[in-house]
C-alpha cells in the first residue's frame, strides 16, 4: 500500500528520507520553515539522482518519478491529509515537543507521527500529544538513502498498530529494521560510545597518538574507519553533543563520561572535515601521518576498545534494550562494524572478556570498567550468546 508521507525538515536527513520514500512510489510532502532550505533540498536531491544515473544505478525515468513524487509545501498545515509524518528537525527536545503538539492538532486521527531523533525520549515527545499512541521513533542513519539500518523505537504510549505499520513501511523501503527500547542512545548511539570514549582516553593517557589508535582499529580490528577519523567525519560538535546527552541521560554514569579533549576541539572550532581541521588537518590532501606500528601496542589498544564495546553490548542485552540478534545487526548495519559484538565475544570467549575487563578495573578502580553482570554470569557457566 502506498502511503502519503510528510517529511518535516529539509536538511540532509530530511532530504534523504524524502528521497527514499519518493523513490519507492510514495507521494511525499516536504516542509521546512526555511524556504531556501527547501530549494536547496530539491537541487541536492536532483544532483544525487543525476550521479546515480551516471553510475548506471537508476534510469532517467526513475529520477523523474522520484522528483515528481516530492512536493514542497509552504505550511505545516499541508500535512492534514498525510498518513505518516517523519520529523527530521533540529535536535532540541523542547522544539520537537512543540512541533508534535502542533502536528497532533493538524493531522488526521490515524496519521502516524514519527521522530528521527537520535537520542531523545520518545515517551517525552509523545507526552506532548493528546493521541500519544500514534507517536514512534524511526531513526535513520546518515546518509539515509545509503545506510541500511533504521531503528524503530516505540514510546511507552505507542500502540501495536503503529509499531507494526511503521516497521512494515520501512521494511518495504528495503531497509534493515531493529526494535529498540526507549532509552538514551537506543542501540547504536549507546553501544558505540566506547569506540570514541575509550580511544580518547587512551590518547589522553599518552599511550598513543590519533593516527596510531586509528591504525590499530583498522588494521588489527578490521574496522572501516578508526575512531578519530570517524569523529572528524561525523563532526566533533555533533559527536560531543551526543556523548554529553547520553552522559546526562544516564545520570552521569562514568561509562559515558565525555572527554575534555573532544570538548576542547569542539570549542576551538576544530570540528573535523567540515571545518578543515579536527584531529587531522584536511587543508593538505597529501599529508602523511606517522604511525607507531608496534604490534603489541596495537593489540593492546584494539583489545581494550573492543572489550569496552562488548561490555556495552552485553549490558544492553542484560537490560532488555533489544534482542541479541538486533544488537549485532544494528552494529554491523548501522556503523559498519566488521562483526556483531556479541558474536565477537563468543569468538574470543566470554571468560576471556570478563578477565580482560576485570584487569582494567583492577588497574583503574573506575566504575567505567565494571563488567556487565550478564558477561560474568555467562563466564561462570561457559555460556555463549549464539549456538
Amino acid at each position: 500500500m502506498k502511503m502519503k508521507v510528510g517529511v518535516l525538515g529539509s536538511g540532509s536527513m530530511g532530504s534523504g528520507i524524502a528521497q527514499i520514500a519518493a523513490s519507492k512510489g510514495h507521494s511525499v510532502k516536504l516542509y521546512d520553515n526555511d524556504r531556501s532550505s527547501l530549494t536547496r533540498s530539491i537541487e541536492k536531491t536532483e544532483s544525487i539522482l543525476n550521479r546515480l544515473i551516471e553510475k548506471g544505478k537508476i534510469s532517467k525515468v526513475d529520477k523523474d518519478n522520484t522528483l515528481g513524487n516530492i512536493k514542497t509545501v509552504s505550511s505545516i498545515n499541508d500535512f492534514s491529509d498525510v498518513d505518516i509524518v517523519i520529523e527530521a528537525i533540529v535536535e532540541d527536545l523542547a522544539i520537537k515537543k512543540a512541533v508534535f503538539n502542533q502536528l497532533d492538532g493538524i493531522c488526521k486521527p490515524d496519521c502516524i507521527l514519527a521522530s528521527n531523533t537520535s537520542s531523545f525520549s520518545l515517551s517525552s515527545i509523545a507526552s506532548s500529544c493528546l493521541k500519544s499512541e500514534r507517536v514512534i521513533g524511526i531513526h535513520f542513519f546518515n546518509p539515509a538513502p545509503i545506510m541500511p539500518l533504521v531503528e524503530i523505537i516505540p514510546a511507552l504510549q505507542t500502540s501495536e498498530r503503529v509499531i507494526n505499520v511503521s516497521r512494515d513501511l520501512i521494511d518495504s523501503w528495503g531497509k534493515v529494521t531493529v526494535i529498540a527500547k526507549d532509552t538514551p542512545g537506543f542501540i547504536v548511539n549507546r553501544i558505540a560510545r566506547p569506540f570514541y570514549g575509550e580511544a580518547l582516553r587512551i590518547y589522553e593517557e599518552g599511550m598513543a597518538d590519533f593516527a596510531t589508535i586509528d591504525w590499530a582499529l583498522t588494521h588489527k580490528g578490521g574496522f572501516r574507519m578508526g575512531p578519530f577519523t570517524l569523529m572528524d567525519f561525523i563532526g566533533n560538535d555533533v559527536n560531543y553533543a551526543v556523548t554529553e546527552s547520553v552522559f546526562k541521560a544516564f545520570y552521569f554514569d562514568p561509562r559515558y563520561k565525555p572527554s575534555f579533549t573532544q570538548k576542547s576541539y569542539a570549542e576551538a572550532g576544530w570540528l573535523g572535515k567540515k571545518s578543515g581541521k579536527g584531529y587531522y588537518d584536511y587543508s593538505n590532501d597529501n599529508a602523511q601521518f606517522e604511525v607507531d606500528k608496534d604490534a603489541d601496542k596495537a593489540n593492546l589498544i584494539f583489545k581494550r576498545i573492543l572489550l569496552m564495546l562488548i561490555n556495552e553490548a552485553a549490558d544492553a542485552l542484560f537490560l532488555n534494550i533489544a534482542t541479541k540478534e538486533d544488537i549485532d545487526l544494528a552494529m554491523t548495519k548501522g556503523v559498519n562494524y566488521p562483526k556483531g559484538l556479541l558474536a565477537w565475544a563468543d569468538e574470543i570467549g566470554i571468560s576471556e572478556c570478563v578477565s580482560g575487563l576485570d584487569q582494567l578495573y583492577d588497574e583503574y578502580k573506575e566504575d567505567r570498567y565494571r563488567c556487565s553482570p550478564l558477561l560474568r554470569r555467562m563466564g561462570k557457566i561457559n555460556a555463549k550468546f549464539f549456538d
